[in-house]
């Protein structure tokens, strides 16, 4: 059994004000609880906060200023100065030969200029016929390959899952066709090496 003068003690505890309470830790005794203690307080003391004058805090706050507009007026300064590309430059040599190289227009006559646009014309329609003639080909073989399909399910499904499945061998394919244009004979094909020798811009 405990002491009854300890009991009264804790109940009085448990009466104090808040700011009392906060100070001193609350003891609360029931008889469902018995003895209960309150959250433990963590709490890091505040730390005093120096005191800085105030000319020192508006001197910083000028020097931050002053660099955010020099930075800005250099941006500025800047903004429409396009980054130069050598690649993109014409040679000296070639601007003095400019003369030399540029060649005069030809003079066609009326019946040329309607013997070329009339073969543009012709032409165009060759290439039209040719993509609609190209494009029903590919919907007729689609078609055909879509019914053999449907066939070939109706007959055996395990043949036409074999069927559906991707050739892993026409990945690695290679063809040789002809070209736009002739191989130079005696060409050596470089090996691929790059060096990169463009110049870093820094803003």
């Amino acid at each position: 059994m405990f002491n009854l003068s300890i009991l009264r003690q804790f109940s009085r505890l448990s009466i104090l004000p808040p700011a009392k309470a906060l100070t001193s830790r609350n003891i609360c005794t029931t008889t469902a609880l018995q003895f209960k203690i309150t959250d433990q307080l963590c709490a890091e003391p505040m730390k005093k906060k120096k005191k800085i004058d105030p000319a020192i805090v508006k001197a910083r706050e000028d020097r931050r200023r002053k660099k955010l507009e020099k930075q800005i007026r250099r941006l500025e300064k800047n903004a429409r100065q396009l980054k130069p590309i050598d690649e993109l430059e014409v040679p000296l040599h070639l601007m003095d030969e400019m003369k030399k190289r540029k060649r005069p227009e030809p003079k066609l006559s009326a019946d040329q200029v309607e013997a070329r646009a009339l073969l543009q014309k012709e032409w165009t329609k060759y290439k039209r016929v040719e993509y609609i003639a190209n494009v029903a080909q590919i919907d007729r073989i689609m078609g055909a390959q879509r019914r053999a399909l449907d066939k070939l399910y109706e007959v055996s499904e395990d043949l036409y899952n074999e069927a559906i499945m991707p050739d892993l061998q026409l990945v690695p394919y290679s063809i040789n066709g002809p070209v736009a244009t002739p191989p130079i004979k005696g060409y050596y094909s470089p090996d691929g090496e790059y060096i990169d020798v463009s110049k870093k811009w820094d803003n």
